[in-house]
């Protein structure tokens, strides 16, 4: 990239950092209904909104879209699509390998095999986790929650995870009076709500 297109870019992040512009697209039908709900969640300037578009990040620096991507403490691997066709099954068209000291590319095979250990790997750790906690024998909890009274019961386990960590407790966990714990909860297990809190009464 030039100097002067450089300079450009600056100039027109002055100019236009935090105003709102639209945003106009032209697709098939087919996709902009799948896309349209994405596309909303990626523009939202809120905590959401920036995971959200964090979480997609790499697609920028990829030459390849990306089936799969595990990462470790240090390492990374990445596995390439689209799938192709081979025989009666599928293959990725490759896959990357980052680690200290390391970045090797994969053929579909490797990235293949490779990819198929990570998930047996993956799959028997979630299944030790759950022997290991008893959740088979706890009922099947619903896949939807209810955001406000999740986000505000995770706070409270946040802070007092920090509490129990740091010497000094931050209060960042802790942004309003709402998500502060009340003192009805501090007998629950695990930082978790009393029952009076769960179901959102005033009762503290």
């Amino acid at each position: 990239m030039s100097i002067f297109r450089r300079l450009m870019d600056r100039l027109a992040h002055r100019l236009w950092a935090g105003r709102k512009v639209t945003l106009r697209f032209t697709a098939d039908y087919r996709i902009a209904g799948f896309t349209l709900p994405l596309i909303e969640r990626l523009l939202l300037d809120d905590d959401d909104g920036e995971t959200y578009r964090s979480s997609i990040a790499q697609w920028m620096l990829d030459e390849r879209p990306s089936l799969h991507t595990y990462r470790g403490e240090l390492s990374c691997l990445r596995i390439d699509g689209p799938l192709q066709k081979a025989g009666m099954s599928y293959l990725p068209l490759g896959g990357l390998i980052e680690a200290p000291g390391v970045t090797a590319h994969l053929n579909p095979v490797e990235a293949h095999q490779l990819d198929g250990r990570v998930q047996e790997a993956i799959e028997k750790t979630i299944l030790n986790w759950i022997i290991e906690h008893g959740l088979y024998d706890q009922p099947r909890q619903h896949r939807e929650i209810d955001r406000h009274k999740a986000d505000r019961e995770a706070r409270v386990i946040i802070a007092r995870w920090v509490a129990d960590h740091f010497a000094k407790p931050m209060t960042d966990a802790l942004p309003d009076r709402s998500d502060r714990p009340y003192e009805c909860c501090s007998g629950e297990l695990g930082g978790s709500l009393c029952d009076g809190c769960r179901k959102g009464s005033d009762h503290a």
